[in-house]
Formats: structure tokens, sequence, C-alpha cells
């Protein structure tokens, strides 16, 4: 429960503890990429390796999902205030999640990278200010699928 806590609290933030995330990505699952001569851009393999997980997420009952989050919310509450909230409440924090991760812009086209050290980083300094949950939805290639 925590982990999922935690993760949610922190999406809407600039970094997402890896080591807290409720799933763990396996080591051969790395960011999926293209490269062009000079030009590197996010690869259309990187949204097919999550193909299963927005099955699962679109396939969800709505109604199921409601009933279980509320039959497990003292618990949710709990690991919030456990993490430094008392007196906060986790729904709160659940709808300015849900609130950022909905303005995540949608982008057309391929999406550009760059590499300054180790990591790869959006080259569009308005992508790479993004929270880490909107980045998140940019690798899963959610909003360019929804549009």
């Amino acid at each position: 429960m925590r982990h999922i806590v935690v993760t949610v609290d922190n999406l809407p933030r600039k970094k997402v503890v890896i080591e807290l995330r409720p799933v763990k990505a396996d080591a051969a699952a790395r960011l999926r990429r293209t490269t062009q001569g000079e030009i590197t851009t996010l690869g259309s393999a990187n949204f097919e390796r999550y193909a299963p997980l927005m099955k699962v997420v679109q396939n969800t009952d709505t109604k199921t999902l409601t009933t279980v989050y509320f039959r497990l919310y003292p618990l949710f509450q709990q690991s919030y205030e456990d993490l430094g909230y008392p007196g906060q409440y986790f729904n709160d924090r659940l709808v300015e999640v849900i609130d950022d991760m909905l303005k995540t812009p949608d982008v057309q086209g391929p999406i550009q990278l760059t590499q300054p050290k180790v990591f790869y980083e959006y080259a569009d300094p308005k992508l790479e200010a993004l929270s880490s949950g909107q980045k998140l939805l940019l690798v899963w290639g959610l909003r360019m699928r929804l549009s």
C-alpha cells in the first residue's frame, strides 16, 4: 500500500522514487528510442511495451475499481499520513494528481530526445519541465493515442 501511495504522491513532482514503485520494471525494459543521424526520438517500440498495461487499464471496470478504492481507503489514508501528511487527505492528493496528469500536452509527431549526461531527456524544454507523471504518459504514448 505504501508503494502505491508514495508513487501517487510523487507523480506531480519532478522525480518518482524508483525503489518504491508498486510495479518494478524488468532490467531489459529500457527506454526505446530511434536514432537517425544526430536526431534521437522516442521510439514507437517504446509504446508497444506498455500495450499490455494499457489494455488492463482500458478494460478495468470503473465501478469495481471505485468499490475497491473505497474499501481500501483507510489503508491508503494511513499510509499517506505515515508519509508525513497528518490531517491531510489522500483522496485530495489523488484528485490533484489526476488533474495534473490530465494537463499532459497532446504531442503530435516524434518526440525528440537528448542525452546531456547518462539519462535521456526531452529535447523540448517544455516537455522536460513536465511532472514525472506527465512524462510517464508521454513515454507510454497515451496522450498521442487518445487524440
